[in-house]
């Protein structure tokens, strides 16, 4: 199966350069701010782009503040279907979410059912002022009417396509291919 790059380590730098602007500007400030991640990789990244956002906001100190995970295993529609993966620890920054602006973060926004689970997961944990989304990846085909507010990359591909989302916390590397497809 033949796998393309379409990401390398300095372009998933950049883009969470970028991002972590945009989050910036849009809440006009790091303040009450919250980056919940979703397991599995939009945890490592929801980390990066706390420290970016504290680093440029001039307060490197308050990134462990700033980034929690979001676990939505058992929000998921699909568990019927046996498609299933232990329940990772869901970690929610002292402050709380109640009242704050909540950016959920994640790898790859593909069908949007990942997005409704942890909707509903952040639902059972507080009530947020705002909730928006932040994504490495979005490759388009969406089963529900979600997008995200922040993308490091349109993608498009096609459904029989899969983008692979490496992250060096838990690949070793940072990458983003596509591999599949007709040939």
């Amino acid at each position: 199966m033949t796998q393309r790059t379409v990401l390398d380590a300095p372009d998933i730098s950049r883009a969470i350069t970028r991002i972590a602007h945009e989050i910036i500007e849009s809440n006009k400030g790091s303040d009450d701010l919250v980056l919940l991640g979703i397991p599995r990789r939009g945890v490592p990244l929801a980390h990066r782009l706390a420290e970016a956002i504290a680093s440029i906001s001039g307060q490197p100190e308050t990134a462990a503040e700033l980034a929690g995970s979001l676990d939505i295993t058992m929000y998921r529609d699909d568990l019927r279907g046996g498609s299933y993966r232990a329940p990772e620890p869901t970690s929610i920054p002292a402050a709380g979410i109640d009242a704050k602006t909540v950016v959920l973060v994640d790898d790859v926004l593909f069908s949007g059912r990942t997005i409704r689970a942890a909707l509903d997961a952040l639902a059972d944990v507080g009530r947020p002022a705002k909730v928006r989304l932040a994504v490495l990846v979005d490759r388009g085909h969406r089963d529900l009417p979600i997008r995200a507010d922040h993308v490091g990359k349109n993608l498009p591909t096609s459904s029989s396509e899969r983008v692979n989302v490496s992250l060096t916390e838990i690949d070793g590397d940072d990458s983003v291919s596509i591999s599949g497809g007709r040939e």
